[in-house]
């Protein structure tokens, strides 16, 4: 079982002993609620999916959780909590803990975007050794593939780019910071802006909207927070010098302007006569951060060789790929 928590919903992938993925589904939750809540909604999830697809979970070899916030899965390295007011009464271990009692089964939890860079790595036509991902939703965060390995940093922080300070006199942000990447080109971000410059745009649904009929100040907003996607990336990218940048979230779908101006951003801010990595949408849609805790689950590729084993057998050809796209059925569900 891969389940992916975001600010404001619960993904859940479930996959039998082929690798197969035999049901999906998501389930929404106001951001402000406490772990339990956002846990007994998960569970409440589960058990509607073993309700319409038939899936039994008495032979549960093993959970991939992801979660928002950093996190470092390490001995005596401190865990943080996900930001803002969701994350009253959070503990990680009460998420282990908690999925452990429910199903007898081992559990791993990830940073949940760290995990959706994983999947976009893996589920193309060959894993990606050096990629840079980030997903715009509501937040901010990114993951790191460099050199063929899933980084994730001395203490949990590898890929917090939403945290990158852009405007040192900007917006406060929930971290404590100001500025932060996540005031500018967050879904919430974005369309407070959009209502600031005057377009009253209150869900993706409006933005969608003002996208499909070309409006200006919707665009201009779009470039604005693009730009400084593009920047982020192209410092990160300059160091690590990855094969492909990834941006992700649904708003992308959306609004491909965030792609295209992000993609030009990063080849004018790069070393001059350097060659630009490849800048596209995600693939995947909000079924990655699960899928990529179920490749962590399977331990089914070599960018996670050092990551933590799960102590569970992974079943037959363990090693395997998973394979999303047999998915029978995914119920509806937004971005984080």
């Amino acid at each position: 079982m891969g389940v992916d928590f975001g600010h404001r919903r619960v993904h859940v992938v479930v996959a039998d002993a082929s690798h197969e993925i035999v049901a999906s589904g998501s389930d929404r939750y106001d951001d402000r609620v406490d772990w339990p809540t956002r846990l007994d909604v998960a569970f409440r999830l589960v058990q509607r999916l073993s309700d319409e697809y038939g899936v039994h979970y008495g032979a549960l070899q093993g959970v991939g959780i992801g979660i928002p916030g950093p996190y470092s899965g390490k001995p005596g390295v401190r865990d943080y909590p996900s930001h803002g007011a969701s994350a009253d009464g959070f503990h990680q271990a009460s998420v282990d803990e908690a999925f452990c009692e429910r199903f007898g089964a081992p559990v791993i939890v990830d940073n949940n975007t760290r995990l959706a860079a994983l999947a976009e790595a893996i589920f193309g036509e060959k894993a990606i050794e050096n990629l840079l991902y980030v997903r715009l939703s509501d937040g901010v965060g990114g993951g790191l593939v460099v050199g063929g390995r899933l980084v994730s940093g001395s203490a949990g922080l590898a890929g917090e780019l939403g945290h990158v300070t852009v405007r040192a006199d900007g917006n406060s942000c929930r971290c404590g910071k100001n500025g932060c990447l996540e005031t500018i080109a967050s879904v919430p971000a974005i369309l407070a802006a959009c209502r600031a410059a005057g377009l009253p745009v209150e869900s993706l649904d409006d933005l969608a909207a003002a996208v499909a009929r070309s409006h200006p100040l919707a665009d201009r907003v779009l470039r604005d927070a693009a730009a400084a996607v593009g920047r982020v990336l192209a410092a990160v990218a300059m160091a690590l010098n990855p094969a492909e940048i990834v941006i992700g979230g649904e708003i992308t779908r959306i609004a491909p302007v965030i792609v295209a101006q992000a993609a030009a951003t990063v080849a004018y801010e790069l070393f001059p006569g350097a060659a630009s990595p490849g800048v596209r949408a995600a693939r995947l849609a909000d079924d990655d951060g699960a899928l990529g805790a179920l490749a962590a689950v399977f331990h089914s590729s070599p960018l996670l060789a050092g990551y933590p084993e799960t102590p569970a057998p992974a079943g037959p050809g363990s090693r395997a790929a998973i394979r999303p796209r047999q998915t029978r059925g995914v119920a509806d569900g937004r971005d984080q």
